[in-house]
């Protein structure tokens, strides 16, 4: 099957402010470039616009065409407006999502449909695969004749910022069809008129709600105009970076051509039902080319590429959508760029941080995952080396500090991680470093730092062990000292890791929450998280899931869009992920919803015979509830449990994919 769950919503959400403005649209470059917005046609964040487009790294975005906002002229002499925007007097005007009588998405991209009367109008638009081109097209489909003016509004400005009129405006200069905005990015269409006017006080309401600042001002570049004599005429405006001199095809080519890609991308996939089909073209927005090769972009609109979300999302996003040919270009340029035995963490920030402790684990995961599920022997024996190495470093010691104990016995990797030579199991952390996936910090001091030796780490750390010695054994190769660290690690971690409370312990030799300053002596945190899972959801995971405990759990963690963070009652426990930048970091792993966590969840249920057929309704329900046909990063923990943090995520959609029953 290719047909994806029908998208689509009628006048009373379109026509609906909060309701237009709380569903979201993206359309990817395949470049870490975007479109996105709101049904509404209101741009609710600092992040929305037509034409995103990607720098050196898919993180180091700039937003050039905002918007380009339609009016109509009638024969009458009337004018409608159908645009919309917010200014920080409260207003919104123009309104015209009050006349769209329905909002769709097309194969995947979106379609507005706007009624004035017997006169109906239809927006589609599209971005060119590989390219930073846009597409924007406007069709008579019923009624006319009128005139369609398009206010072209622009900036050019880091994506993650804003500008203001107390600088100097955008500089537009004029080009066949158009205009051409700081250098950068072009634009083309009918009858282009120059203008030249700020808008000042242009309001994003969910950065005011995320304590971020809401206002920043817009430049009226100039204004495109055609006829819609009669139905089927259309008026096409194009917007692209790069060449500026290449120009693109005509809009009805490249919104055809992209519908058709689309299709393919989700047929690729083989689907086995709506559902599915649209978690496969939603995973597609995620794999980004770069001048390194292929990548995974985090999370749209802020995040670009992170480890740790690559190699959790990496079987969803490749080896479900039959993408292994990709996949496999990955993890090889990945291979290469370990350092000292870790990968990178994210160079988001500009420069590359090795502050992972749990990302090189899910590298090993991804890589036997690979090898197994596209029985790829051949990338396997050209990364063993590498695979080797980062466990070997995990295990070596430095016999210089040994006999002083502690962490500083441990050779390992950077931030203390090494194997405890005391029972091989693997600990981390230092002073002012979250190291693991719970990774928030509130004025530089980590939330949830869980230093000593983390459940889940030490879930992956076996499964790490595990998996390179079995590569080694099918490549006919000596697996070394692995199988011995593997099966010393798992009979420490069934000792050490089972808790009286009746669930496993998070964190086994923890620090005094007074860590590094204080008393010595260290303690076993019983907070009951979903990082447990992991001890029975991995392929070879340490324990053999018990029905009793997983229910348990469920009982605590599970709502309607994946496990809670922490159980409700605990200390520290938030109910909704809200607030300005501290509020909102120190509720992330606070209770917070992380749909992610649904797999390892259906993992560890499956293995232990209890039934998952209908654990995932609430997710495929939330396909058309916040990023239309993908799923949040975040949710509340609290009911209604409403998305959170990027609307866009790659982890929420590679895991839902994976493990939704076919």
């Amino acid at each position: 099957m290719g047909a994806m769950l029908p998208i689509e919503f009628g006048p009373r959400v379109c026509g609906h402010l909060e309701s237009g403005v709380d569903r979201e649209w993206l359309v990817p470059d395949g470049l870490g470039g975007y479109a996105m917005g709101t049904v509404s046609g209101l741009r609710t964040r600092r992040y929305h616009g037509l034409l995103v487009i990607a720098g050196e790294t898919p993180a180091a975005r700039r937003l050039g065409l905002v918007s380009l906002d339609p009016e109509l002229i009638l024969p009458s002499g009337a004018t409608v407006r159908l645009g919309a925007h917010e200014w920080r007097s409260g207003d919104v005007d123009p309104r015209g999502f009050e006349l769209l009588e329905r909002f769709d998405l097309v194969d995947g991209l979106p379609r507005w449909r706007w009624r004035i009367g017997d006169l109906v109008l239809e927006r589609d638009l599209a971005l060119v695969h590989g390219r930073s081109a846009l597409a924007v097209r406007h069709r008579l489909v019923s009624g006319g004749p009128a005139r369609l003016g398009l206010a072209a509004v622009v900036t050019w400005r880091d994506g993650h910022g804003e500008r203001g009129a107390a600088g100097p405006p955008p500089q537009v200069e004029p080009a066949a069809g158009g205009a051409v905005v700081e250098d950068a990015f072009r634009l083309a269409g009918p009858d282009w008129a120059p203008q030249g006017q700020w808008w000042h006080g242009v309001y994003h309401r969910q950065e005011a709600a995320r304590g971020l600042t809401p206002e920043e001002d817009l430049w009226y570049a100039g204004r495109f105009t055609g006829a819609l004599d009669r139905p089927g005429d259309s008026v096409s405006v194009l917007a692209w970076a790069g060449d500026l001199a290449d120009e693109p095809p005509p809009a009805d080519e490249l919104i055809e051509a992209a519908r058709r890609r689309n299709r393919r991308v989700v047929a690729a996939g083989k689907p086995t039902d709506e559902v599915a089909a649209t978690l496969t073209l939603a995973a597609d927005a995620f794999v980004v080319r770069t001048s390194a090769g292929p990548d995974v972009v985090a999370g749209y609109p802020w995040f670009g590429a992170w480890s740790r979300d690559t190699m959790i999302a990496y079987e969803g996003l490749f080896l479900s959508t039959g993408r292994a040919d990709e996949g496999r270009d990955l993890l090889r340029a990945y291979a290469g760029a370990l350092s000292d035995g870790m990968l990178a963490n994210t160079a988001d920030t500009g420069r590359p941080e090795y502050n992972t402790t749990d990302g090189t684990l899910w590298f090993l995961h991804a890589v036997a995952r690979h090898v197994a599920v596209a029985e790829d022997t051949d990338l396997g024996a050209e990364l063993l080396p590498a695979l080797r190495a980062v466990l070997l470093g995990h295990l070596r010691t430095d016999p210089r500090a040994a006999a002083g104990g502690g962490t500083a016995a441990f050779r390992g990797a950077r931030y203390g991680i090494g194997v405890d030579p005391a029972d091989g199991l693997l600990t981390q952390g230092c002073a002012g470093e979250a190291l693991t996936w719970m990774d928030a910090r509130v004025d530089g001091e980590p939330v949830t730092q869980r230093a000593g030796k983390p459940v889940e780490v030490n879930a992956l750390w076996i499964n790490g062990l595990a998996a390179v010695a079995e590569l080694a054994d099918l490549l006919g190769q000596d697996a070394g000292p692995l199988p011995a660290a593997r099966d010393r690690a798992r009979a420490a971690f069934r000792r050490r890791f089972p808790a009286p409370a009746g669930w496993l312990y998070d964190v086994v030799d923890a620090p005094p929450p007074v860590y590094p300053r204080g008393a010595a002596a260290r303690h076993d945190d019983d907070l009951l998280r979903p990082n447990q899972l992991l001890a029975w959801s991995l392929p070879h995971a340490p324990l053999d899931p018990d029905p009793a405990t997983l229910r348990r759990l469920a009982d605590a963690l599970l709502t309607p869009l994946g496990p809670r963070s922490l159980a409700p009652g605990s200390p520290g426990y938030v109910e909704r992920h809200r607030g300005g930048p501290a509020e909102r970091d120190s509720g992330y792993h606070q209770g917070t919803v992380w749909p992610w966590l649904i797999g390892p969840y259906a993992d560890a249920c499956r293995r232990a015979g209890l039934p998952t057929d209908e654990t995932f309704a609430g997710l495929t329900a939330h396909l058309s509830e916040f990023g239309l046909g993908s799923v949040s990063e975040t949710a509340d923990a609290a009911a209604p449990h409403d998305g959170t943090g990027t609307p866009f995520q790659a982890w929420s959609v590679a895991e839902l994919l994976r493990v939704r029953p076919s």
